[in-house]
């Protein structure tokens, strides 16, 4: 799987060690940055995976930053975008098998690296259920849709 990975400075560390995690898993890694810890916005590196995944450029993102919150704030504006901030094995789960979540949002700071790679890993194996679903992720695409007309007026 093709995946898109970026993180602010909070994240730089963390980013680092998934993507030699990930590629040892078979994954190809797309890094959209940081390059280094000196401070840096997240939402500009949240913007650069969830827009590599809305443009087709990678099948899913995961996006790092100290929190995970103001970054699952972010790839969430880009249409298209299902970023979820999951936080237990079970939120990663269901995430994709309910919401066809295409972004993982993580934190730097609450969960160790071992706990990550797990449920990082959750996340990639599950696919999306569809069925009932599907009708659901519809109407979240007509949101962004009318959303967007909002402006456009």
């Amino acid at each position: 799987m093709k995946i898109a990975l970026a993180s602010d400075h909070r994240g730089f560390k963390l980013k680092d060690v998934l993507s030699e995690f990930l590629k040892e898993k078979g994954h190809t890694i797309v890094d959209y940055g940081t390059f280094s810890k000196e401070s840096c916005d997240y939402p500009d590196y949240a913007y650069k995976a969830a827009s590599a995944v809305r443009d087709k450029k990678a099948d899913r993102a995961i996006v790092i930053c100290y929190t995970g919150v103001g970054s699952a704030i972010a790839a969430n504006k880009v249409k298209g975008i299902r970023a979820v901030l999951a936080y237990d094995l079970k939120s990663a789960y269901m995430s994709r098998r309910h919401n066809d979540s295409n972004v993982l949002v993580l934190s730097s700071y609450f969960f160790s690296i071992d706990y990550l790679k797990k449920l990082i890993l959750r996340w990639l194996k599950e696919e999306f259920e569809g069925g009932r679903h599907t009708r659901r992720i519809k109407k979240i695409s007509e949101i962004e849709e009318l959303e967007g007309q909002r402006w456009i007026k």
